[in-house]
């Protein structure tokens, strides 16, 4: 990650904290009343191929001791009604500003994967995690909701799985890597507006498009 990048980082999760704390405050001690504890879901993610760290999200599911992989319809009935809600609205990512403050994370960069698939995939995870792993991204921004309804539709753990190896990974590790080629401060904030407004911006050449970009 480069200082320019790392000081946009860090400067935006300050100023988010300084505004959102109401927030935080408010859906910890929303949770915390209405689904009891835990509050917080803390997941093992990887940053680098080899480095792992504590992901920090608001917890949105029945704790479940055997749970692993990612989520499908196999695991829709943990999740909690305000579990649900926090989903929809993507309030269940706010403490990961805490993983940005740590350098754990960035604010745009690919989705930082659970140890199992990075040590299956050593050849995609070792290109994809060359950028610290982001709260944003352009494979979140184009294939989010794909993949949200393909994984959705699965019924068994087993269905989940197969799912989101054949057919999640290779389709986002190809955004991850376009992301990769592309990438400098200005598509970060790109990226981050269409965050706000779910709108992704399109990095082929064209009329509108971003031109190629060298790398930090």
């Amino acid at each position: 990650m480069t200082a320019s990048k790392r000081a946009l980082d860090l400067t935006l999760a300050l100023l988010a904290l300084a505004l959102l704390w109401p927030a935080l405050l408010g859906v910890a001690l929303w949770l915390r009343l209405r689904e009891g504890g835990p509050v917080l879901h803390i997941s093992e993610r990887m940053k680098a191929p080899q480095t792992a760290f504590a992901l920090v999200k608001f917890r949105t599911m029945a704790p479940d001791p055997q749970d692993r992989g990612v989520s499908g319809g196999d695991k829709a009935r943990r999740i909690t009604a305000t579990g649900a809600w926090l989903r929809r609205t993507r309030l269940d990512e706010l403490p990961q500003l805490w993983n940005i403050l740590r350098g754990d994370m960035s604010f745009v960069g690919p989705r930082p994967p659970l140890r199992q698939y990075v040590e299956q995939f050593p050849e995609i995870y070792g290109a994809v995690l060359a950028c610290r792993p982001g709260l944003t991204g352009l494979a979140t921004l184009e294939f989010h909701q794909q993949e949200e309804a393909l994984l959705r539709a699965c019924t068994t753990p087993e269905q989940t799985e197969q799912t989101y190896i054949r057919r999640c990974i290779p389709a986002k590790a190809r955004l991850d890597l376009l992301y990769r080629r592309n990438r400098c401060l200005r598509l970060d904030l790109l990226l981050i507006l269409r965050t706000l407004t779910r709108r992704a911006p399109s990095l082929r050449r064209g009329s509108g498009s971003i031109a190629r970009r060298p790398a930090e």
